[in-house]
């Protein structure tokens, strides 16, 4: 790849990092954690390398200070604390050393001092040799192979990340986590340390080549670079894929869920709303989470609303329906419990549109009938799967077996009207 090529790749690559830097930090900033700390200031320094590693800005950084080379230093100190960063989350995330946690912080702290240390020591090495050459931003290895001191330097670089790597990729296959977002992750871990390991891989034989003059290897070691910038999407997306996968998933959720909203809350009482916008929070792209919580909330609220008005008929109606239906086509119990619900809410409605055209029209008062509710199917639903079974209902309020139900019991409605009324 050309350094023009490479300039802009990088510079791509920088922005989008940045950008779920920022995300990050703003997931930071409602839950502090150690481990959305790492993460998060993970992507700041990947953002930070990606950009100082364009030949563009490398050479330019270059010039601006008088010394070619010098964002050399940055570009691998922050390499080596990227990876470092996914030990270090690896072993938090590690559950035989959540079980001690005295071995857990003994075991971060010596790694964290052995990291510190590494770079501190390149930090020395590199401040200490001759780097007045004409700058060459991918092959800095080779071109500086013969000075002892950058040799000692790309060793301990080189050695640190190998270690960081290996180990890394050996904790993530050992693990088994419960939650499938933290399992995720690791397993791209896994992966991603192959392919950086692969960057070390090209790169020692051709720095132990040149270190003796023989720069056969040179362009072995450029493309082990392509191993790891691949290595480090990996990780990123290990990173920051699920929560993607899970952000995308609760946007369509909201939106699933607006029919439904839209009967029990939109047309029952607006109030119930948590602000003005709450119809329109489908539509936002911020604070998706906390939006899909209020929907399930506001849709819950209006159902309880809704209770005087429910009647036991259309749900009766729907499970009468679907016993005369091909065995074949039966729908599955929670899918036949989500048509009971929706046939009985449109009824509520119904009725209770009905009460407000005869009592008061034009107003959204409406007095309660007389005699106990009915309760709706699936009321005992844990409040853990309410999101679930309320977009099962959402499905299906257009469900054939709801229209018919309705039809059948229309002409058995009773009046819903209090007594004097």
């Amino acid at each position: 790849m050309s350094e023009s090529a490479s300039t802009v790749v990088y510079l791509i690559i920088a922005v989008i990092t940045f950008a779920i830097a920022g995300w990050k930090f703003l997931a930071l900033l409602r839950d502090p954690t150690p481990t959305l700390t790492l993460i998060a200031s993970t992507f700041l320094c990947s953002g930070a390398v990606y950009v100082l590693a364009a030949p563009a800005v490398y050479r330019a950084l270059g010039e601006a200070l008088g010394q070619p080379s010098v964002a050399t230093l940055p570009v691998y100190v922050g390499i080596l604390f990227c990876f470092a960063h996914l030990h270090l989350l690896t072993l938090l995330w590690n559950p035989q050393l959540q079980r001690s946690p005295t071995a857990l912080r003994r075991r971060l702290t010596a790694w964290a001092v052995a990291y510190t240390a590494a770079a501190v020591l390149m930090v020395a090495l590199f401040c200490s040799a001759d780097l007045s050459r004409p700058a060459d931003p991918l092959q800095f290895n080779t071109v500086y192979a013969q000075d002892p001191v950058v040799l000692l330097f790309l060793a301990v670089f080189l050695a640190t990340l190998t270690s960081s790597t290996l180990s890394t990729f050996r904790q993530s296959r050992r693990m088994s986590l419960e939650d499938s977002r933290l399992q995720h992750a690791v397993r791209s871990f896994g992966i991603a340390m192959l392919f950086v390991f692969g960057y070390v891989v090209c790169w020692v034989p051709a720095i132990a080549l040149a270190a003796f003059g023989n720069h056969a290897l040179d362009g072995v070691g450029v493309f082990g670079s392509s191993f790891g910038a691949t290595g480090a999407l990996i990780a990123s997306y290990g990173l920051s894929g699920a929560a993607v996968s899970s952000w995308l998933r609760e946007r369509r959720d909201i939106r699933a869920l607006q029919p439904l909203w839209d009967l029990v809350v939109e047309q029952v009482d607006q109030d119930l709303a948590f602000s003005a916008n709450s119809a329109r929070s489908n539509r936002l792209a911020a604070n998706v989470s906390f939006n899909l919580h209020r929907r399930v909330i506001e849709i819950l609220d209006g159902m309880r609303a809704l209770r005087p008005w429910v009647s036991a008929g259309p749900a009766q109606a729907v499970y009468s329906l679907q016993k005369r239906s091909d065995a074949l086509q039966r729908p599955s119990v929670d899918e036949l419990e989500a048509i009971a619900t929706a046939a009985a809410l449109r009824d509520a409605v119904e009725r209770l549109q009905h009460t407000r055209r005869e009592t008061a029209p034009g107003s959204r008062f409406a007095p309660q009938p007389d005699g106990p509710p009915f309760p709706l199917p699936g009321e005992g639903t844990r409040a853990a799967d309410e999101r679930e079974r309320l977009l099962r209902v959402a499905q299906a309020l257009t469900h054939p077996l709801v229209a018919e139900a309705l039809s059948k019991t229309a002409g058995n409605r009773t009046e819903v009207l209090p007594d004097g009324q």
